[in-house]
């Protein structure tokens, strides 16, 4: 909370806001055009160096082949260790930092533009994930949580939301953010999965009142929370992941930032004690005729072609998946059942193949990738990086690795072998 005892105190922070601005105009203007170019391209964190003592550009491929494998590990060893469920129908609120933080250009231009347009990439990846599931978002400005957009699964309607936002102002609330995304939570059925992510500018909170007891009411009401920080460390945001279950990471560039956000997609996993497995009464509707004029109920005018059809009441929907606004039944299509079953089962990670393999003059290796077809053979200075399937042993490059682990959700090789048997 923030407190103010007289105007002195005012008017002392506002002239020394005004003179670090001042400060940094003439540390700008001091600078040549050729300065601020590296300055603002910070290409010195692509270079690393060497045990010879060198400096070399560093391969940005490797490194995000080698974060994707330790994040698949990661996956693997946590869902062998616990007995857990995923949560396939999942409620999630994306609160937004709007304050006068987001608007410094540590991110490129700003931090708003930067969450921006990665919020649009991964609100695409998450209905491509969970099909079944729905998006909700929020902002913060001036100290006040307002819902741009209510709980609903189509990416579309939230992305032209979100791109409409403009200007940053005003101080951040965090209790406001959290009162507001825990009342409409609240009401949401056993079976779907409560999650709020934050993606957090600011360092301080203005709260109106007690935001620890607020926290509280979020882990009571079953609602997992998780921060992404794109500043430093703050304890209450800590906090509240470690009382909610969620996790608390703080990006340290925008390609950090879109990394930390994507982990976000896939379904987390829920503890199956907490867990309550009820059966959803779910329709298939059929699509609408074509030439027909009919009430949408979705947005309550009348459209042409197109739509489909509920088959209890009879009222006409724009996209699956949805709620029927007449009789509350879910609404879905059988792709998006078979897109959210690979949650369940996912595919073992691949095992990377080793150098002293790969040296062997007694094991002779397949020197094309079975996905692409592509040569496996390094050329130059590349190193040779390859993965196998720990069921079938068929090799397969790094970019199919990722392919077939968070596209197709299905090994190729393994595929084949099948389809073999029963022929």
């Amino acid at each position: 909370m923030n407190y103010f005892t007289s105007n002195h105190v005012e008017e002392r922070r506002v002239a020394e806001e005004k003179e670090e601005e001042d400060d940094e105009e003439v540390n700008d203007n001091s600078m040549e055009v050729w300065q601020k170019e590296y300055a603002e391209d910070r290409s010195w964190e692509s270079l690393q160096e060497d045990e010879s003592g060198l400096l070399h550009s560093i391969d940005n491929d490797a490194v995000q082949h080698a974060q994707y494998r330790r994040r698949l590990r990661n996956l693997s060893a946590a869902t062998a260790a616990s007995r857990i469920q995923k949560g396939l129908i999942r409620y999630l609120y994306i609160v937004i930092d709007l304050s006068r933080a987001a608007s410094q250009n540590d991110f490129k231009p700003t931090r708003m533009a930067a969450v921006a347009k990665h919020v649009e990439a991964f609100i695409r990846e998450f209905f491509d994930q969970n099909p079944l599931s729905h998006i909700g978002l929020v902002t913060i400005k001036d100290g006040v949580a307002q819902c741009i957009t209510d709980l609903g699964g189509s990416p579309d309607s939230h992305i032209k939301t979100l791109m409409s936002q403009s200007g940053c102002s005003g101080d951040s609330s965090l209790q406001n953010a959290l009162d507001l995304v825990e009342g409409y939570l609240c009401g949401i059925p056993s079976y779907g999965h409560r999650e709020v992510l934050l993606l957090y500018s600011a360092l301080t909170t203005c709260d109106p009142g007690d935001v620890m007891e607020t926290i509280k009411k979020c882990k009571r009401s079953k609602i997992r929370c998780s921060v992404i920080g794109l500043s430093a460390e703050v304890f209450v945001c800590k906090h509240l992941c470690q009382e909610t279950g969620g996790s608390y990471t703080i990006a340290l560039n925008e390609f950090h930032f879109k990394d930390l956000l994507l982990e976000h997609a896939p379904p987390p996993p829920a503890i199956a004690e907490f867990a309550v497995g009820n059966l959803i009464k779910m329709g298939f509707p059929q699509r609408a005729a074509e030439g027909v004029v009919s009430i949408c109920s979705c947005h309550k005018e009348a459209k042409v072609d197109g739509g489909y059809i509920c088959p209890r009441c009879k009222a006409r929907v724009c996209e699956l998946p949805t709620e029927c606004r007449i009789c509350g039944l879910t609404l879905v299509s059988s792709p998006h059942l078979a897109r959210s079953y690979h949650h369940l089962f996912p595919i073992t990670p691949f095992e990377e193949v080793s150098l002293a393999l790969l040296n062997s003059s007694r094991h002779r290796l397949t020197t094309t990738c079975f996905g692409c077809q592509q040569s496996l053979v390094p050329s130059g200075n590349r190193p040779n990086l390859r993965v196998a399937c720990p069921k079938c042993k068929q090799h397969f490059c790094l970019d199919c690795d990722i392919y077939i682990h968070e596209s197709l959700h299905n090994c190729p090789g393994c595929e084949s072998l099948r389809h073999s048997q029963t022929i």
